[in-house]
């Protein structure tokens, strides 16, 4: 199908999705929820592996695989040629040396202390216009991603630093509060400067878990959720990114990233393998130089064409983040837990964070089919107003609109990352407290209801967020 008769077909789709959004969101918002957060793929450990288990339904033979690409994940990666052939091709230009360096424990990025290297975070670049398939457009300088390391032979991008705004608030008690905003400073470019109309978006990455049941949630049920135009009137108008599936060659739903920018987990690890570390793979078979950085061009050329990653490797790593399994909700029957959980329904918080999706049938997967499990989002794009906006659209999403991130799992966020806590897109709020009075545009409503809690009942929402 053509590119224009696609988006065609997606506009008068969305013109009649008004009532039957309506109707799903409220069958799902009837749906009890449980503990098992990940349904069958949930399990009960709540220490610092937690997000580094295999779903425990999965059967016996799974379970090798499984080890086999945990090890892939948290295996560091070395120039070539390096000792060990099959983690060699590091480069030429990366940010990481492995997935866990990123997603350490399997856990959300967090931005670094002061005077401190980006670690889990990373700085996205754009400039005004597309890339052909409606993604964004790189810069002819400095690509997409800025690479702040190389190995020998190749230069480093540049550096990159953290200036900090603050602003000073007041919740309807009188309780003052106080937020920050981050801005990117750049520092010893390589390359020249950057256009002046370039578009920075920093990134912290999202946690390792449940991505293969987030995965299976109908098209169709993503379809009947969105309310572009929101036509119940409930001032909510989610709706989906449609991006390019660069091994289906075919525009497909986004569902990963923090704009949705992604349609599978396949894709999601082969973008991260290429932007983050240098490492190619059959789907991304060349090497992250764009073309005024000779000296990148130049190493790349000294190695093999043949993909970095070995495909059957690969499949096993995609296969192991697929397969991990979702922590079960805590502490569910203590009271404070109970009452926070009606304040975070009755304030609104659900229209967008919803409780509870369904997967489909899947073959290759039947361990994570037909499943009723708990994700508290509806994957879907919502403007957030200009506080949280970074003005870099991606594909449909624009400068403002972020898929909604799901919450299981953040409860254990500081003890998964031993202490460290970041979250919205950019790691700016230290607390859940902060994050949620971030919010703006479609959330803005929810926002205020929050301000205007009381402190005990604030503190019951944010034991209950802490229960996930």
């Amino acid at each position: 199908m053509k590119r224009g008769l696609f988006f065609i077909l997606i506009f008068f789709m969305a013109l009649a999705n008004g009532a039957s959004a309506q109707a799903l969101r409220t069958s799902f918002l009837k749906s009890p929820q449980t503990p098992e957060l990940g349904g069958a793929a949930t399990t009960d450990r709540a220490d610092i592996v937690a997000f580094k288990q295999m779903i425990p339904n999965a059967g016996p033979m799974r379970f090798p695989q499984f080890m086999f690409g945990q090890r892939l994940f948290v295996a560091e990666w070395d120039p070539a040629p390096g000792e060990v052939p099959d983690q060699d091709g590091l480069g030429p230009t990366f940010n990481a040396i492995a997935c866990a360096s990123c997603h350490i424990n399997n856990g959300r990025g967090f931005l670094p202390a002061d005077g401190k290297d980006f670690d889990s975070v990373l700085v996205r670049l754009s400039i005004p216009g597309d890339d052909g398939h409606g993604g964004p457009k790189s810069l002819e300088n400095y690509g997409g991603q800025l690479q702040h390391r190389a190995v020998a032979g190749a230069k480093p991008e540049g550096n990159t630093s953290l200036d900090w705004t603050y602003f000073v608030g007041y919740f309807a008690d009188g309780t003052p509060f106080r937020v920050r905003k981050p801005a990117v400073v750049f520092s010893q470019l390589a390359f020249g400067d950057l256009p002046e109309d370039t578009m920075v978006s920093l990134r912290t990455a999202n946690p390792v878990i449940g991505l293969g049941l987030l995965e299976l949630v109908p098209e169709v049920t993503l379809n009947e959720l969105a309310d572009p135009y929101d036509k119940n009137g409930d001032g909510i108008s989610g709706r989906m990114n449609i991006v390019w599936d660069a091994k289906q060659q075919t525009n497909a739903p986004g569902r990963f990233g923090w704009k949705a920018n992604v349609p599978t987990v396949e894709l999601q690890n082969a973008g991260a393998a290429l932007g983050d570390m240098g490492i190619t793979t059959e789907i991304n078979p060349k090497d992250n130089c764009p073309a005024a950085q000779d000296a990148c061009l130049e190493t790349a050329a000294l190695h093999p064409p043949e993909a970095e990653f070995r495909s059957e490797f690969f499949e096993q790593l995609t296969r192991y983040v697929r397969l991990t399994a979702v922590p079960r909700q805590r502490s569910t029957n203590d009271v404070e837990v109970l009452e926070g959980r009606a304040i975070f329904y009755s304030s609104g918080c659900v229209q967008c964070h919803m409780p509870t999706l369904k997967t489909g049938n899947s073959e290759e997967f039947p361990e994570l089919a037909n499943q009723t499990f708990h994700p508290f989002s509806d994957l879907l794009l919502h403007d957030m107003g200009e506080g949280l906006a970074d003005g870099r659209p991606d594909y449909l999403a624009s400068g403002s609109e972020w898929r909604t991130p799901p919450l299981w799992g953040i409860g254990l966020t500081e003890t998964v990352s031993a202490g460290q806590a970041g979250y919205l897109h950019d790691g700016r709020a230290r607390t859940l407290e902060e994050a949620i009075l971030w919010h703006g545009g479609e959330a803005k409503t929810a926002q205020r209801r929050f301000r205007a809690l009381s402190k005990a009942d604030r503190n019951v929402l944010l034991r209950f967020l802490g229960s996930l």
